[in-house]
């Protein structure tokens, strides 16, 4: 920690507070100094000349005389390479053994002395200085990797290390695991570090950036968990006869080995590219992609029935709600203090029974209380234990809240299969999945724990430089397979506030609230892009504070019911105000209004759970930005306040105070507006109202989608293909929230003699469709 987040640190959590927090920090900061090696002289080093090469699967060895680099094409179309001998294993973000090499790439001699791998999608030529440049099949350059450089301790120890890259002057960059400040990743410095208390909202970084230009789509992917930072620069287009500028891109890294992966081709195969490289997203359970509520706890079972009423009351459908009886610790969900719920199972028999499901909120600290059960059961883990220690192998207390708590080293498998099997108490008390509460004032997240502490990471040892981004991912692994272990005919349910590459195949991610006011609503549509593009397509925001106003409290349920994780309610401790916010607290208009989001959402639900389905096969997000479609199109790739929900809608919110009507830039093709079924023709910008009552949804022209219709079964929504064209769409019918495997029907839109004629792709001729409803005629 730096000056800079101590003063962060000051600023957020309140002067007595803050002063607690610094004086731990300088504490553990002369700890670190005592316990890590000091790096003392450095020496700096390049690749050096190339002196030879060896062909081998996949690709092959480029030997330098200060250092080799290894190249390998997987069968999938992914291009690893590491420099100084790194391998694909070990790797927190792939979720098995490295994938096959491809028999058909192979290394071979280019010009000028270097060497080349040739593959289906991406030729790698490496320079005699240790330059690699990146080549579609067409010969236009995607990207060039300056040789690297290195600065190595003299006395021994992990070295430091700079990569430099160029990608076109046109190009834009996406990811980094989601940064409020925007989709689109500007100029700027970004730090590869899970935040402490001064970094809100952000929560999860991810050394994963798309780059689009017009040369084509690649993802990049530094595999290295230490603590790093991403200079990112766009580049500029010479006028006339002026030369372009390249746009650049510079990661430094404290530590760690020098390896990469690269995947290449349109959006939609870069993302299922990625997916089969670092695993497939878990598959929400149905009843999870309806409204989720959060924040009743305090008030005890009551309160949650008079929630729960309060929503059947007024109309308003309900799904979820998350229980957060306290911040006590890991006791207060694993069934030690929960003094409020006594009647758990009882409440959770009668909510289950109206429709309602009960998540349990869970955090990292344990309470270091002698005797107590769980603190306890987790001294016996293992030769060592269950929780992080210090270099002095002494357990590190009071790093988290309640003071005094412990932190579970969930880069242990014995400690991941022992916290697993702690939610099997909780499950059995009725409820049916776990929310990971937020671990930067715990769990080794913020600067309670030294960078010096002790962590296991898979047996090869380490400390908390090369554990810290990972220790979400771990403790979401160590839910994931618990509640697995513990219910194995459902699909499990759990949703993390932290993580790293692969963290989708755990399950979803909230991202932080935001800033407060208009500001954050524009933050949290840029999150669930961002996470989207690294491969997380479950993925929400929190719900509004109880201090916002009446207009920005409706915009924020509007956008929140458009995004795959749709929450309402908030946080005690959000930033933008204490409290939870009932939607039928401010009155009849704002009620009406938040009933209109809901039923939207209830309404699109088959959609939903179709988009969850595809998601699992090929990796594409529910939220796509504008250009999923056409990243050629360079308007769209400057578009950062709408998106397209699958492929069929596209979705316009309300950003700013007191819109009335807003202007949106279309991909091409016709768009009908959802509301009054007026036809636009992109590409380009066109004006549509948005009144408070509702924001702009577009639909496709030919797209076939399919909605919850009056009476609760599945309907077919038909917007009219232009004449001479086709549409189409999916349809995954609910198939429970087990494994079964659901049948994905195809449909194809046409118009045939003025009329709009729907068929199924494959389908027996004469089998009877679900109800159609035509729109766009």
């Amino acid at each position: 920690m730096d000056g800079r987040d101590l003063v962060r640190s000051v600023r957020m959590v309140g002067s007595v507070q803050g002063l607690r927090t610094v004086r731990t920090a300088w504490r553990h900061r002369r700890a670190d100094a005592r316990a890590l090696p000091p790096r003392g002289a450095e020496r700096a080093r390049v690749p050096g000349l190339l002196t030879g090469a060896e062909p081998g699967p996949g690709g092959g060895v480029v030997r330098f005389t200060r250092s080799e680099l290894r190249i390998r094409v997987a069968a999938g179309g992914a291009v690893f390479w590491a420099w100084d001998g790194a391998e694909a294993l070990p790797s927190y973000a792939l979720p098995g053994d490295e994938p096959e090499p491809d028999p058909r790439a192979s290394l071979e001699p280019d010009k000028d002395g270097g060497w080349q791998v040739v593959s289906e999608r991406l030729t790698v030529a490496v320079s005699r200085h240790g330059a690699v440049e990146l080549r579609t099949p067409g010969g236009l350059v995607l990207r060039r990797e300056l040789p690297p450089r290195w600065w190595e301790p003299v006395a021994g120890g992990a070295a430091r290390w700079v990569q430099r890259s160029e990608v076109p002057a046109d190009a834009r960059f996406f990811g980094l695991g989601g940064w409020p400040s925007g989709a689109r990743l500007r100029e700027g410095t970004y730090r590869l570090w899970n935040p402490g208390p001064g970094d809100a909202p952000r929560n999860l970084t991810m050394p994963v950036h798309l780059v689009v230009s017009d040369a084509g789509t690649h993802l990049f992917f530094h595999d290295n968990a230490w603590s790093g930072r991403v200079s990112l620069c766009e580049g500029g287009e010479g006028a006339g006869s002026g030369h372009d500028r390249p746009g650049t891109c510079e990661v430094r890294m404290d530590g760690g080995p020098l390896r990469c992966w690269v995947v290449a081709g349109t959006p939609a195969r870069v993302l299922l590219g990625w997916t089969a490289l670092t695993g497939a997203p878990a598959l929400p359970p149905s009843w999870a992609l309806g409204a989720q509520h959060g924040g009743p706890g305090a008030g005890g079972e009551d309160e949650v029935r008079r929630l729960v009423a309060g929503y059947r009351e007024r109309g308003l459908p309900l799904s979820v709600v998350h229980l957060d009886p306290g911040r006590g610790g890991a006791q207060q969900a694993f069934g030690s203090g929960r003094e409020r719920f006594p009647g758990l199972p009882r409440l959770a028999k009668e909510l289950r029974e109206d429709g309602v499901r009960l998540v349990a909120s869970v955090g990292p600290a344990v309470s270091a209380e002698p005797g107590d059960a769980v603190f306890t059961g987790g001294q016996r883990v293992g030769p060592a234990g269950a929780y992080v220690r210090d270099a002095g192998g002494r357990v590190v207390r009071g790093a988290g809240r309640p003071a005094g708590s412990v932190c579970p080293d969930f880069t242990d498998p014995l400690v991941r299969e022992w916290w697993g099997g702690l939610y099997g108490e909780p499950l059995e008390q009725g409820f049916s999945g776990v929310w990971h509460e937020p671990g930067s004032r715990a769990g080794g997240h913020g600067p309670a724990l030294p960078l010096s502490a002790r962590y296991a990471l898979e047996g090869r040892g380490g400390d908390r430089r090369e554990a810290h981004n990972v220790y979400g991912l771990a403790m979401a692994r160590a839910g994931h397979e618990g509640v697995g272990r513990s219910r194995p005919d459902e699909r499990p349910f759990v949703v993390a506030r932290s993580g790293w590459a692969g963290v989708q195949r755990y399950g979803g991610v909230r991202a932080c609230a935001g800033p407060a006011g208009w500001p954050g609503l524009r933050a949290s549509l840029a999150l669930v892009l961002g996470l989207g593009l690294c491969g997380v397509p479950y993925a929400g925001v929190g719900g509004a504070g109880a201090e916002e106003s009446d207009e920005l409290y409706v915009r924020r349920l509007q956008l929140a019911a458009h995004l795959p994780l749709f929450r309402v309610g908030a946080d005690g401790d959000s930033d933008r105000g204490s409290g939870v916010r009932e939607p039928w607290e401010s009155g009849p208009e704002v009620l009406a209004y938040a009933k209109a989001a809901f039923d939207g959402r209830e309404r699109l639900l088959p959609y939903f759970v179709t988009l969850a389905q595809v998601a699992r096969l090929t990796g594409a997000p529910y939220v796509r930005p504008l250009w999923w479609g056409a990243s050629g199109d360079r308007a769209l790739r400057d578009c950062e306040d709408a998106f397209l929900l699958g492929d069929a809608l596209l979705v316009a919110p309300a950003l700013e105070r007191g819109t009335e009507r807003r202007a949106v830039r279309l991909p091409r093709g016709r768009w009908y507006d959802t509301a009054t079924g007026e036809a636009y023709e992109g590409p380009g910008k066109v004006l549509v109202d948005a009144p408070l009552s509702r924001i702009p949804v577009l639909a496709r022209a030919g797209a076939v989608i399919p909605v919850r219709g009056a009476e609760g079964g599945i309907e077919l929504e038909v917007w009219a293909p232009p004449v001479g064209r086709t549409g189409g769409g999916l349809l995954v019918r609910d198939a429970g929230d087990g494994w079964a495997r659901s049948a994905v029907e195809r449909f194809t839109s046409r118009m045939a003699d003025g009329r709009v004629l729907v068929e199924r792709d494959g389908g027996e001729a004469g089998a009877a469709l679900p109800p159609l409803r035509v729109r766009g005629l």
